[in-house]
């Protein structure tokens, strides 16, 4: 087994320190440059430009964005990524900027369409495809197959990961009623489907490891106690978490590249070298690194969730390690892509300082990057590395390259270049930068249309906390007309 240490970052009230080539990268544009802010801020200010941004994106990116005063920055995951961009541009913003791979770009286009405000243009910053695996798995045609399988299924619902493209949504909810859920919803999306349609048959995708992660834990639930299933929802108990796990399927062929590397060879080399460490696992790693953060949650030692929940997790840790009378100090485990830094380094600093000026004892948090040394490439710059060894691919079983190709498509001088485009006037050449429109027609109505009810379905269940009554009536509607295969 690999001896190299994993990469490191430590945090403390006086300063940064990086153990390790991916941990010098990342830790390198925590501190930006003033006068690259000073610039960024400006032409979003002179532009009304509204920023939405998701928490993998590239560090200098980040790190600038992070140190800018224009109230109308918003980085986070990709819930609610596209409702800030509708909000933006209600408060005044001329246009939005996505900073994420293209089926972000597209669900806050469809939102801002939802909401009235067609003529408002979304970029994103570059004409090239930004694609994303697990989206990609999506239009495949085996996914095409699994659909059909669904549709020739009685009370099917089809609950499909946020990270997928509208046209998937489009061409899912014509053949399938459809609700998107992100990792931070999904355990409560599919518990209360089962709450309001008691013979509903799940089936979930594209993300094959999420799938399999949601099933063990139906697993696990349905051993545990009736008290505990119900503080999760208080409609079921291990009888119906049983009947709702033998209806419940998810695809077999769908995985982000970057959680892909999260496995067997990377949870062995934790346990041995990090076995006192806090643990956080985002939902679509592996079994086996959802099993250690599962295993950590239990004892109120990690957590497993979305972006979201991992930064609440390490900000409440270390909120409760400063009240203690002699505090000590924290690790934790990234269990997801490397941009998430950004975020955490801001937020723990933060607490880290407010405790020294209240006369505090000096704490570090060290942040381990699960990120093998033979997956890193060094170039000739000594602050840039970037994953992948000279010869390969890069991300070896011994470690995952941690960080999306994709999300670091979008550059700090691209999203320059493109506002200078803008204030210059020459936002009419801009039309490459839009995000993929789906005009054609699906059972008589727009693409567009149909890959927003989805996402409609899912903003009227995070509000309501019950399912749609539009989305039960289409279940049970199609039921009527489904002849079992």
């Amino acid at each position: 087994m690999d001896a190299t240490p994993f990469p490191r970052l430590r945090i403390a009230a006086d300063g940064l320190t990086p153990l390790g080539s991916f941990a010098d990268a990342q830790a390198a544009f925590l501190r930006p440059d003033r006068a690259l802010v000073e610039r960024l801020d400006g032409l979003l200010t002179r532009t009304r430009t509204g920023v939405v941004a998701h928490f993998y994106m590239d560090p200098e990116l980040q790190g600038v964005l992070a140190s800018c005063t224009h109230p109308h920055i918003f980085v986070s995951d990709s819930l609610v990524m596209a409702d800030r961009a509708v909000e933006q541009v209600k408060a005044g913003m001329a246009r939005v900027v996505v900073l994420g791979v293209d089926f972000m770009s597209e669900n806050a286009r469809a939102m801002l369409d939802a909401a009235g405000l067609e003529a408002t243009p979304v970029y994103r910053v570059a004409e090239a495809n930004i694609g994303c695996s697990l989206a990609e798995a999506a239009e495949a045609r085996s996914y095409e197959r699994y659909l059909d399988e669904a549709s020739r299924t009685p009370n099917a619902l089809h609950v499909v990961y946020i990270n997928t493209s509208l046209r998937t949504k489009a061409r899912a909810q014509a053949k399938v009623p459809t609700i998107t859920c992100t990792s931070s919803n999904v355990v409560t999306t599919v518990l209360e489907a089962a709450a309001a349609v008691p013979d509903v048959r799940i089936f979930f995708g594209p993300d094959t490891y999420m799938g399999q992660n949601l099933a063990t834990l139906l697993d696990t639930l349905a051993e545990g106690t009736d008290e505990a299933i119900r503080a999760l929802h208080p409609a079921h108990d291990r009888a119906s978490v049983r009947s709702l796990r033998a209806r419940f399927r998810y695809f077999e062929d769908g995985a982000c590249i970057v959680h892909h590397m999260f496995g067997r060879e990377v949870v062995a080399r934790l346990r041995r070298d990090h076995p006192d460490a806090f643990v956080t696992a985002h939902l679509e790693v592996p079994g086996e690194m959802f099993a250690l953060g599962l295993e950590a949650s239990r004892v109120g030692r990690g957590v497993v969730g979305s972006t979201s929940d991992i930064l609440r997790f390490l900000e409440r840790t270390v909120d409760a390690a400063l009240a203690r009378p002699e505090p000590a100090e924290l690790e934790f485990v990234l269990g997801t892509e490397a941009g998430m830094i950004t975020p955490v380094v801001r937020a723990i600093e933060r607490k880290l300082l407010a405790h020294r000026e209240a006369g505090g004892a000096p704490v570090g948090v060290t942040i381990v990057f699960p990120v093998a040394s033979d997956a890193i490439t060094r170039t000739d710059d000594p602050l840039t590395v970037v994953p992948g060894v000279p010869s390969g691919e890069g991300c070896t079983t011994a470690g995952g390259c941690a960080t999306c190709p994709y999300m670091k498509m979008n550059s700090l001088d691209a999203l320059i270049s493109l506002l200078e485009s803008v204030e210059a006037g020459r936002e009419a050449g801009l039309r490459g930068f839009f995000p993929r429109r789906v005009p054609a027609l699906e059972d008589g109505l727009p693409l567009a249309t149909l890959g927003a009810t989805p996402i409609l379905h899912m903003r009227a269940f995070q509000r309501d906390k019950h399912l749609p009554a539009a989305l039960v009536d289409d279940i049970r509607t199609r039921n009527s007309a489904v002849t079992p295969a």
